[in-house]
């Protein structure tokens, strides 16, 4: 029983309740079952065999984004995604997960992406991109920096987007670059996030293996996700190669001179922190510096932002659910956004984007604003 590897921190929860009011959910449905707290109480009375597992059980412990707003507000800083993930894992091994969990695990065991998609189909993104000045590693090519563009910006349409930019990023900077291709395979960091932690060793293995075969020392990635997962998944958080997300990249590209804006976008932008950049990582201020040397651009901040920035809602496996209320994570965060009146929402994350976007049309305002992703800013500054 994975619980049980937990328990230290199932115990360690004193009842106060201060993360409920971080709870991106909670301020969804307001209920207290889906609180940390609530999640706590759950898994303590599993541990204990108190209650059985029901299909109530499972949608509460899927209706996480693990986010980690509840371990910012915990008084003992519990770790409390890793009890999230421990309960998804006993729920994998007892066949009972979300109809939609079930099919990305299937899609990702055949196909190597959530996606359903061929793994053939994984380079077709470059497809527009005219004549790039682009390597496919092999045996017989090698660059300084691995780009990994990861499952979303491979087969999303709209972030797709976000993966030619960065092409035309770094070939205006000069960067010695590559991809894998159709070798690509997915880095599993929703496949862990959901508990299933033998196909995430699986395609942790896989990836190691190609890392190592082309020699890769360094690793650039949009998705904050596949950055987590490659510094703090893989091995232990004891991998042998440097993993950077793209904005702590290109903000030391600007440092260094190697990036020169020559055009003004005069709008007002707002930056959403995705949760696995920011809570996970601390990355903070590297996608700000970007942001703040486009000239023109004028950044405003939310209420809730940094440590306190307010989840949209795709982490933890939920970007690939059916949504079960009214109302989402994503809305209430364009919404609080939209009361600043900013031209764009900034992000940098494929499932923040997706989610943000689609919640903007929701709310009738995609004629006023834009939701974009900071890459795709840098080039236009370019």
């Amino acid at each position: 029983m994975y619980l049980e590897t937990v328990r230290d921190l199932i115990m360690g929860c004193t009842s106060c309740g201060l993360c409920r009011a971080k709870c991106p959910m909670f301020e969804d449905v307001k209920l207290e079952s889906v609180t940390a707290r609530g999640k706590l109480i759950i898994c303590y009375n599993l541990l204990m065999s108190n209650i059985q597992l029901s299909e109530k059980v499972v949608e509460r412990l899927f209706q996480c984004t693990l986010c980690k707003a509840c371990t910012e507000a915990c008084v003992s800083m519990l770790d409390v995604p890793k009890v999230v993930e421990a309960a998804r894992s006993d729920l994998v091994e007892e066949g009972l997960v979300p109809r939609t969990i079930r099919d990305i695990l299937i899609s990702t065991q055949k196909y190597g992406n959530p996606w359903n998609q061929p793994k053939e189909q994984r380079i077709n993104w470059i497809k527009n991109l005219g004549e790039p000045n682009l390597k496919i590693l092999s045996d017989k090519v090698s660059a300084e920096i691995l780009y990994f563009v990861g499952c979303t910006p491979s087969y999303d349409p709209r972030c797709q987007e976000i993966a030619r930019s960065m092409v035309r990023v770094f070939n205006e900077a000069n960067v010695d670059f590559g991809i894998l291709g159709n070798k690509e395979t997915c880095c599993g960091a929703s496949i862990l996030r959901v508990g299933e932690k033998g196909l995430f060793d699986m395609l942790a293995e896989r990836n190691l293996e190609n890392f190592k075969k082309y020699s890769v020392n360094r690793i650039v990635t949009i998705s904050p996700h596949c950055y987590n997962t490659f510094k703090n998944d893989y091995l232990g958080g004891n991998s042998e190669f440097e993993v950077q997300h793209y904005t702590q990249f290109l903000a030391d590209l600007i440092d260094q001179g190697k990036i020169k804006f020559s055009k003004r976008i005069n709008k007002v932008v707002t930056y959403h922190d995705p949760c696995f950049l920011g809570r996970h990582n601390s990355v903070y201020e590297a996608p700000r510096k970007i942001l703040e040397s486009i000239p023109g651009l004028t950044l405003v901040e939310m209420d809730r932002t940094r440590e306190n920035s307010f989840c949209c809602g795709g982490g933890g496996g939920r970007i690939w659910m059916e949504e079960t209320s009214d109302t989402r994570p994503s809305l209430n965060r364009v919404r609080e956004a939209a009361d600043l009146k900013p031209d764009i929402i900034a992000t940098a994350c494929p499932f923040c984007l997706l989610e943000l976007d689609d919640a903007v049309k929701v709310i009738d305002k995609e004629e006023e604003i834009q939701v974009i992703d900071i890459t795709e800013l840098v080039k236009e500054a370019i």
